[in-house]
């Protein structure tokens, strides 16, 4: 008869997901892993899997609890144009450490997506979810005359979430908030606000 498990499976998910964000996948080792979770290696192999399953569990669970915020706070709100805004300047309002750790997401996708081939069917999916809610916001600046009609929708969201990609790897490679609010605004410039 199997011993029930004695720990929180959520707890260490979690615990995973922040090691695995500080240090990426190569460099974490799965005597980290366990020490950070507080369990065995049986208890990991047999809860978990392998060290790769763990990995691809704990970046579902980043974006399962950062994207909701994220986007919602572009798809809500009387200004869409300042929520865009928001979003763009979020990462030059961060702490030096919050800027130093990057996104688990964008870390995983300079990491691991070109070799890894679940790796970036997560990295996909977490990508059209942001470019759509992009485009959603443009959308809506457009019908309240934020942002010019003519501009196309569809690649302003492309561009933006690219611009947000860009802002959080030159934030995570030591660029001042200063910087990074330079490339933010000339950014925001670029759709053609009015």
């Amino acid at each position: 008869m199997a011993r029930p498990k004695e720990f929180d499976r959520d707890d260490a998910l979690r615990k995973a997901m922040l090691v695995f964000w500080q240090q990426g996948y190569e460099a974490t080792s799965t005597d980290d892993l366990l020490r950070a979770m507080g369990i065995g290696r049986q208890s990991l192999y047999d809860t978990f899997g392998d060290k790769h399953r763990l990995y691809l569990e704990a970046l579902g669970r980043y974006r399962e609890e950062t994207a909701p915020g994220a986007l919602s706070g572009l798809t809500e709100g009387p200004s869409p144009l300042e929520a865009i805004e928001a979003a763009l300047m979020a990462i030059p309002k961060q702490t030096s450490n919050e800027r130093a750790r990057g996104c688990m997401m964008v870390n995983a996708t300079t990491e691991l997506a070109q070799s890894d081939a679940d790796v970036a069917a997560i990295v996909r999916t977490s990508a059209s979810l942001c470019e759509a809610a992009f485009e959603r916001a443009v959308r809506r600046a457009q019908k309240l005359g934020q942002l010019p009609a003519a501009l196309d929708a569809r690649a302003a969201g492309r561009f933006l979430y690219a611009s947000l990609l860009g802002l959080r790897v030159t934030a995570k490679a030591g660029a001042s908030p200063e910087a990074l609010r330079d490339v933010a605004r000339l950014a925001l410039a670029g759709l053609g606000a009015r």
